[in-house]
């Protein structure tokens, strides 16, 4: 496993942060930002960066809960056994949103600017669960650089809320993919409808996929939902998407 912990120094504090790169040799790569979902940092999820990283690229995966400042490391079966898993992670969803990720990408990217293993400016992002609408919104906010973006089970991906996603997909210059379970109550069919439109109006690259009998959360090893075949054709997709999209 080749992976580092660093800091960086993003839109309000420092922000932990961890980079994995492949395990054989030396670079450079192109680079993936992967927004996390709202159960943070652990290890199913350096686990998945790693074996994104694998695939080919530097990946860098940020802590976003850092304006919450330290908290304890967060274990799903136990959060689901809470009998209120909101109250557990509400409190730190509470602290980021797409305007504060959106601004904290510019430190990210930045960072992956003064990498030597990092191989031109085109980057890939990747998001999961809250972390799906973050990386739409960074792909908006920064056409330019992020010609690659991927949402898997993303939920409220297309609200009333003013922040909402696809009020700004339009200003995505590159390509998306949509991954989403047919059992989602965080992302019905009326907010899929809601968001396809808009990626239409903007004429953005696009693809969203169903994934038959999948529920929320399912490409998470650590989740009681986990789908291992569906996990395996999400990294599928991505590698096929950072693949054709990235130098």
């Amino acid at each position: 496993m080749s992976r580092e912990e660093t800091v960086i120094a993003a839109a309000e504090g420092e922000c932990r942060s961890w980079v994995f790169t492949p395990d054989e040799g030396s670079g450079p790569w192109p680079a993936v930002i992967f927004y996390m979902d709202a159960l943070a940092i652990r290890p199913a999820l350096l686990d998945m960066a790693q074996r994104l990283a694998d695939g080919g690229f530097v990946v860098l995966l940020p802590d976003l809960f850092y304006r919450n400042g330290p908290y304890e490391e967060m274990v799903p079966a136990d959060v689901f056994a809470s009998g209120n898993p909101r109250s557990v992670f509400g409190p730190l969803m509470a602290t980021t949103d797409t305007r504060r990720a959106a601004e904290d990408t510019d430190a990210f990217l930045a960072y992956l600017d003064g990498r030597s293993d990092v191989s031109g400016s085109k980057v890939g992002s990747t998001g999961y669960c809250m972390g799906g609408a973050l990386s739409l919104a960074a792909a908006a906010t920064y056409p330019e650089r992020i010609v690659a973006a991927a949402s898997f089970h993303g939920g409220n991906l297309a609200t009333d809320d003013e922040l909402s996603p696809h009020r700004v997909v339009e200003q995505i210059k590159g390509r998306v993919y949509i991954g989403a379970a047919d059992n989602d109550g965080s992302y019905p069919p009326e907010m899929a409808a809601r968001l396809c439109e808009a990626l239409m109006a903007g004429h953005v690259d696009f693809r969203h996929d169903l994934y038959q009998g999948a529920a929320h959360g399912w490409t998470m090893s650590d989740f009681p939902i986990y789908d291992a075949a569906g996990a395996d054709r999400h990294f599928e997709e991505l590698f096929s998407l950072f693949g054709q999209m990235l130098d």
